[in-house]
């Protein structure tokens, strides 16, 4: 089958998500699956909601009610573990044959953390190493690790110019 961990996405009853990911979780644990089945994730955005007494509160919301993304090597014995876990409906793809989430959808999702070292620092100057500003300088005014962020202000027509790249846009000068 596969050799290598890829995400997978599972269709739950909606409102089951967490309790789906939690017995999945548990049954990992219990039936010592660690290197088949790696990662559990109900992906999930803070909101601010505007309540009816005017009020703002943060909210935790699901992106994709009704789905939970599972990180597995797909085997017999993961698929069954997974397919019989109380909630689930089966796995996304054609008939019961699951499906691997691309890279490119892993990385738009934000499932999977990219950790990127950086070389540079506020005050430092950068190239742009790729995308739309590929080949012009600048200088970096806040490096984001955690959103994977870099602001710098660079030179464009005769003005300067504050824009936020990917970490890994940029190289140090």
């Amino acid at each position: 089958m596969s050799e290598t961990a890829k995400w997978y996405v599972i269709h739950t009853y909606s409102g089951y998500e967490n309790k789906v990911a939690n017995n999945i979780e548990t049954a990992v644990e219990n039936q010592n699956l660690r290197d088949l089945i790696e990662e559990v994730c109900v992906p999930t955005e803070k909101v601010l909601e505007l309540r009816d007494d005017g009020k703002e509160r943060e909210v935790e919301r699901k992106i994709f009610p009704g789905y939970v993304l599972v990180k597995m090597i797909l085997t017999d014995d993961s698929w069954y573990v997974i397919r019989n876990i109380r909630g689930v409906t089966g796995f996304v793809g054609p008939g019961s044959k699951p499906v691997p989430l691309s890279e490119k959808e892993v990385a738009a999702l934000g499932v999977e953390k990219i950790h990127v070292e950086v070389n540079y620092k506020e005050g430092d100057s950068v190239r742009v190493v790729s995308g739309p500003l590929e080949g012009f300088s600048g200088v970096v005014d806040a490096v984001d690790i955690e959103r994977n962020i870099v602001t710098i202000t660079v030179s464009m027509f005769g003005r300067d110019n504050q824009v936020e790249l990917a970490l890994n846009q940029v190289a140090a000068v």
